[in-house]
């Protein structure tokens, strides 16, 4: 496997120094290619849009999505227009799409980038059909029904003028509407009431767009936990996020392993300083942590500032000197300390906080368990001081 030491851009802060290891994120390529391949058999009739949005859910835009286009990824999504645009810089030319607009967003820069835009009302969409006349070029849209997320999403009482709207401007020629979207509230949660519901809605929408004479190009609603678990939904197109990673997107579903899917992250650290203390030591701020006697102590060099969250003090998992600790008082903002007990260990050893699970060390999820949130939160949060090393280039 080949090792390739590379950080995202554009944050300086990623840089390191050769031979500087006090962190590092390493990120896994070849595990986002294989879990796009299966997620890609998950739902062999559709496209697979891989999402990238967070800089890749902490692991990498840039990258990641140059992976999941290896593994036949055919669109690759955003939130914000700013995360399509640095994709273009770095040289993406496929089918791209972003959906967080504001009023007054850059939609003639999107048009002119050949990026899907999304409008979910009538203000965007005007925006849209504006900024398509002053550019000269047609704007590709997709439009997006609210089926019952209650976020995102035209609602149904609006959902006519916006589709007559939309097939006006794209008479005129300003405007074509590549396609139709919604999203789940709960297909994590498999049998809940409201995923046949949004269904139902989803395909009532699609049926006035028919009537109303447009024919997009993708409809899509699923989700990574709709890709993985339901079929119906998957129409022309899928739209994983979190699952490109290799993360399970809810236990209700599965683990990542059962899932076929493998995490792509692992985050370690060399430890900073190992020494005997005596029992009845306080630990970290407010002494939340006493020693009950004579131990051993390690400093892991990372904190809240490197995303590890505070409130995951004295529960969250690392694997020091081969064995599972839990951080020993406070998270603060650059160090926690774990308790070895009997065990021993040196500055510069290896910390590994989680990864996929295959060295015995944790998993994002027992991160996400630990803090009480979840797997999604733990890769995305991150921070942009830790290096991120690319291996499987």
């Amino acid at each position: 496997m080949n090792s390739v030491n590379s950080v995202t851009a554009p944050a300086a802060a990623d840089t390191a120094p050769a031979g500087a290891v006090r962190a590092r994120a390493e990120i896994d390529l070849g595990a986002v290619r294989d879990n796009v391949r299966t997620l890609r058999a998950r739902a062999p009739r559709a496209e697979l849009m891989a999402v990238v949005k967070s800089d890749g859910y902490g692991h990498g835009a840039v990258p990641c999505a140059r992976a999941a286009r290896e593994a036949g990824a055919s669109w690759i999504g955003t939130a914000t227009p700013e995360e399509a645009f640095a994709l273009r810089a770095a040289g993406d030319r496929g089918r791209l799409m972003c959906w967080v607009w504001t009023p007054g967003g850059p939609w003639r820069e999107a048009i002119e980038a050949g990026i899907d835009v999304s409008a979910s009302a009538r203000w965007a969409l005007d925006e849209i059909t504006e900024a398509a006349r002053a550019s000269g070029r047609t704007a590709r849209v997709h439009l997006k029904a609210d089926t019952g997320l209650g976020r995102g999403g035209c609602q149904p009482a609006d959902w006519a003028d916006l589709v007559a709207a939309a097939r006006a401007a794209e008479a005129e020629g300003a405007l074509k509407v590549t396609g139709i979207w919604s999203h789940f509230a709960c297909a994590d949660e498999p049998g809940h009431p409201s995923i046949a519901a949004q269904l139902d809605a989803f395909r009532e929408a699609l049926a006035a767009v028919a009537r109303a004479g447009l024919d997009p190009e993708v409809r899509h609603h699923a989700n990574s936990p709709a890709t993985l678990t339901l079929p119906e939904s998957h129409f022309d197109l899928v739209r994983p996020g979190v699952s490109v990673y290799g993360l399970s997107p809810s236990p209700e579903i599965g683990a990542a392993a059962e899932l076929g899917l493998r995490p792509a992250m692992t985050l370690s650290a060399s430890l900073a300083l190992v020494k005997r203390v005596p029992g009845g030591h306080g630990v970290s701020y407010g002494h939340t942590y006493t020693t009950p006697g004579e131990t051993t102590l390690a400093l892991v060099p990372v904190g809240y500032g490197d995303g590890i969250p505070r409130h995951a003090s004295g529960a969250g998992p690392v694997l020091v000197a081969g064995k599972w600790r839990t951080v020993a008082g406070r998270v603060a903002m650059d160090q926690f300390v774990v308790d070895l007990g009997g065990d021993t260990a040196a500055a510069g050893d290896e910390a590994v906080l989680f990864g996929p699970g295959d060295r015995g060390e944790p998993t994002a999820e027992d991160w996400a368990r630990a803090a009480g949130t979840i797997g999604y939160e733990i890769v995305t949060r991150v921070s942009h001081r830790v290096p991120r090393v690319y291996v499987g280039a």
